[in-house]
């Protein structure tokens, strides 16, 4: 869908999401690739994220005025003068801002009630910021209470099925139902949706999804202990 076309709250929350997508894993799954793009000896750098969930380390449009709102320009000069994590949360900080812009430059044209509900939709996602500096709450993973998770079972995933424990599913089904609406994936920081499959990491806790991890349902249920990239990561530091 071409971008003069957005019309709906749906449409410009969709190209929103899918935007947002893009940065979060620019900033977390993806960080050390981002990180090496954002070369100080470059010219002005922008961080883009695009409506096919895809991200881009780029130079600014070169038209005047630009078809769209910019992101922030020049965010690598102050990668080797900050601490690192300090750097990618101001990246972040104005990934957020540019994701507002566009996504009102899109909405210029609806009226009050139509804004404020895809404000509203917007809110209901963690923010870049939120996700690349691990402040959501960690309310958002289910416990092992709920029947979704059991650290000690070979079934640690959560697929819109009963989990490894019938009766404790069936028993808190509602409250499971409501903390599940509240996960986010750690590497994309899309919300929780039973049709997907989902995987825990049991040495951080974060929830993931299937395909952003590249963990199938069968291949999970061979892992007894499962790290996330990050965790492995750090393991090999």
């Amino acid at each position: 869908m071409a971008s003069s076309s957005l019309r709906t709250v749906e449409e410009i929350f969709k190209d929103y999401n899918a935007r947002r997508s893009a940065l979060v894993r620019a900033l977390t799954y993806d960080v050390d690739d981002f990180y090496s793009q954002c070369d100080p000896d470059k010219e002005n750098l922008c961080l883009y994220g695009h409506p096919n969930e895809a991200w881009e380390v780029a130079l600014p449009a070169e038209e005047v005025p630009s078809e769209l709102p910019e992101p922030a320009l020049g965010i690598n000069f102050a990668r080797d003068g900050m601490n690192k994590k300090d750097w990618l949360s101001l990246v972040a900080v104005h990934s957020d801002c540019w994701l507002l812009s566009v996504a009102f430059y899109f909405g210029a044209r609806l009226n009050h009630n139509e804004r404020k509900r895809l404000f509203s939709m917007m809110n209901d996602l963690p923010t870049v910021f939120e996700v690349v500096t691990g402040q959501k709450p960690l309310k958002d993973k289910p416990t092992v209470e709920s029947g979704s998770k059991s650290r000690n079972s070979t079934k640690r995933s959560i697929d819109g099925q009963p989990g490894s424990n019938p009766k404790l599913a069936d028993e808190s089904y509602e409250d499971d139902q409501e903390e599940q609406g509240d996960t986010f994936c750690g590497s994309c920081g899309g919300g929780y949706n039973s049709d997907e499959f989902w995987i825990g990491c049991d040495n951080c806790e974060r929830w993931y999804h299937g395909k952003c991890v590249k963990i199938t349902p069968a291949k999970a249920e061979m892992i007894k202990v499962y790290k996330c990239p990050s965790c492995q990561k750090k393991a090999r530091q």
